[in-house]
């Protein structure tokens, strides 16, 4: 299990950074599902030999592999399998399995699309994951936005799109993520222009929300809504989750400013 772990540690760190990358995130992906197939097909004979090693410098116990295993505490009723067949299979291959399985779920084929569509429009370093067949495919995940007319107009709009942004124009040569791209399209007047790719801005934009920081804000009400706190209404609930998971910023305010916009809201009887 330990090895696993160890396997997803990378993937799992870069998922739950707050300021992700998504190119990296899908690559890394990649590499922990072909790591973790790889183990199970040709990782049980040295991870039998490391659990040995283990055993036998600590004194532990290790059962015959080719002996009958029973399960549970009796002795009467054997399984029909070994030792080395309950590790191997029942044990070993299902814990990848369940890893593999979860991986998959949380990250099939669609997800990925959208991932690496995501990361294609990234302008960071003059868009150096600029892919257009992927964001093509990322916009087809959109059916309801994009029909066949519009797909055919966005092909050629990021042609114009991609030279535009690498003609040396300083207002794109230093964006730092898709958010700054749908500003500085904006604010230059761009973004009835390439009306489709700002509509696609527009969707990558919405969409990393139902990703880590999701999981954060959940993870933060078990702290402020536990058994103490079951009755706190939803909008006092939000002002400290806020608070919680923004505390970050929230930590920079004094303690005076609180009190003296408390005290401006309205008149009171005694002066904090």
């Amino acid at each position: 299990m330990l090895k696993v772990l160890a396997m997803s540690n990378e993937l799992s760190m870069i998922l739950q950074k707050k300021d992700q990358d998504i190119v990296n995130a899908v690559e890394f992906l990649n590499i922990t599902k072909n790591r973790l197939q790889d183990m199970r097909e040709n990782g049980w004979e040295s991870l039998l030999d490391d659990v040995s090693s283990f055993c036998d410098v600590h004194d532990i116990l290790i059962p015959k592999l080719d002996e009958s295993y029973f399960p549970g505490k009796s002795k009467c009723k054997s399984s029909g399998v070994s030792y080395a067949h309950h590790l191997c299979v029942e044990v070993f291959f299902v814990v990848i399995d369940v890893q593999l399985q979860e991986l998959n779920d949380r990250f099939d084929v669609v997800s990925s699309d959208l991932l690496l569509g995501m990361g294609s429009l990234n302008p960071v370093y003059s868009f150096s994951n600029f892919d257009k067949g992927k964001i093509m495919t990322l916009a087809k995940c959109y059916p309801s936005e994009f029909d066949d007319g519009k797909i055919r107009d966005l092909s050629y709009q990021l042609d114009t799109f991609i030279i535009h942004m690498r003609s040396g124009n300083p207002k794109f040569s230093s964006l730092q993520g898709i958010r700054d791209l749908a500003k500085a399209l904006v604010e230059a007047n761009l973004a009835e222009t390439y009306s489709l790719v700002y509509l696609l801005v527009k969707l990558t934009l919405i969409l990393p929300v139902a990703t880590a920081t999701v999981e954060r804000a959940f993870s933060s009400m078990k702290h402020i809504k536990n058994e103490v706190r079951n009755s706190i209404g939803n909008q006092y609930l939000n002002d400290c989750l806020v608070c919680y998971i923004e505390r970050d910023v929230f930590i920079n305010v004094s303690n005076d400013v609180i009190i003296d916009r408390f005290q401006n809201m309205k008149t009171r009887r005694g002066q904090l």
